[in-house]
Parts: structure tokens; C-alpha cells; sequence
């Protein structure tokens, strides 16, 4: 599997986790706080789409995945 594929998977996961978290109506609802990280991963992903600068895609080339731009 490619690098961004990874990246795409788990910056989904990240957003869909954090907002079951974060909302009130959720069923695991945990703490509103929980929202923040939604904003973090939002702001993550617009930058590295203009700087084509991706933590977790570093971090995958060091892990020897296939290295392909976010």
C-alpha cells in the first residue's frame, strides 16, 4: 500500500474517532475537547496540501512504506 493511502486512512479515522468523541450525541461521548483534534488534523492536511509537508509521511519513509506526496 502507498504512503498516501496510509495517510488518507488514518487522517479519516483520526477526524471520524475525534468527533464520535466530541459530539454530545454521540454514543462515546467523551469530552467536547475532543474537537480540537478534528481542528488539528484539518489544519494538518490543508497545509500539507499547499507545502507538501506531511508528518505521518515522513514518518512512514523512515518505516521503509512506498514515499508518495500527501
Amino acid at each position: 500500500m502507498h504512503a498516501e493511502r496510509i495517510v488518507r486512512i488514518v487522517a479519516g479515522s483520526f477526524v471520524l474517532l475525534s468527533l464520535s468523541l466530541g459530539v454530545e450525541a454521540s454514543p462515546i461521548f467523551a469530552s467536547k475537547y475532543f474537537l480540537f483534534f478534528t481542528v488539528f488534523v484539518g489544519l494538518n492536511l490543508f497545509q500539507s496540501g499547499f507545502t507538501k509537508i506531511c508528518p505521518l509521511n515522513n514518518i512512514l519513509a523512515r518505516c521503509g512504506i512506498n514515499n508518495s506526496s500527501c
